[in-house]
This record gives C-alpha cells, structure tokens and sequence, in this order.
C-alpha cells in the first residue's frame, strides 16, 4: 500500500512538475525515473537509500552520465511471454546484482 502511494507520488511529479525544471536532471535516466523503477524493482529501504544518494549527486559538483537502477532478487517467470509484455531487461553484473534497462516501446 505505501508502495502504491509512492509511486502514484511519483507518477504526479513526473507528469506534472518535471516541466518546472525539464532537461536540468545530470543523469539518464532521469532521477524521478531512476526512483520509479527502485520502488517498482526493490524493497522500499532500498529504494529510499539508492534513490535518495541519486538526488544528492545530480548536481554541477558530479559528471552524471547513464546509471541504470540495481536490483538484487529477481523473480522472472513469465507464463506467456510477448514482445508487448517485456517492460526491462537485466543485465547481469558482478556481486549477483543487475542492471535494470527499460523497454521503450512504441505503438503506432
């Protein structure tokens, strides 16, 4: 239930005040973006820590660049798998963690 309310949060500064400051974000993802697939991927402790250290380093004093979002447990057993129903890939990396890379999909 917090999960959901934390994500519905997010899904109203994404939709509504990210246009306030659009395109000042050092990263890519972006950092509400970079929160959003935390909350979604990890326990909610996690995800404050991770999504919280982000936000301090998006900031002249750090590069930025890509940082994609790591998870630890990984439950990937799709009964019907299409091309539509995949949302990330992850990609393997060392200390059994993995990368987490949206799929952008889109329907025209």
């Amino acid at each position: 239930m917090i999960r959901k309310f934390l994500l519905k949060l997010l899904w109203l500064y994404q939709k509504f005040f990210t246009l306030l400051g659009y395109g000042s974000c050092r990263y890519y993802p972006t950092c509400s973006e970079y929160a959003r697939i935390n909350f979604e991927k990890n326990s909610l402790l996690t995800a404050f820590y991770h999504s919280f250290t982000r936000i301090l380093r998006c900031n002249q004093l750090f590069e930025g660049g890509i940082e994609y979002p790591t998870t630890k447990n990984v439950q990937c057993h799709p009964k019907k798998l299409e091309i539509d129903a995949i949302k990330y890939w992850l990609v393997p990396t060392p200390n059994n963690r993995y990368y987490i890379i949206k799929n952008f999909s889109y329907k025209g």
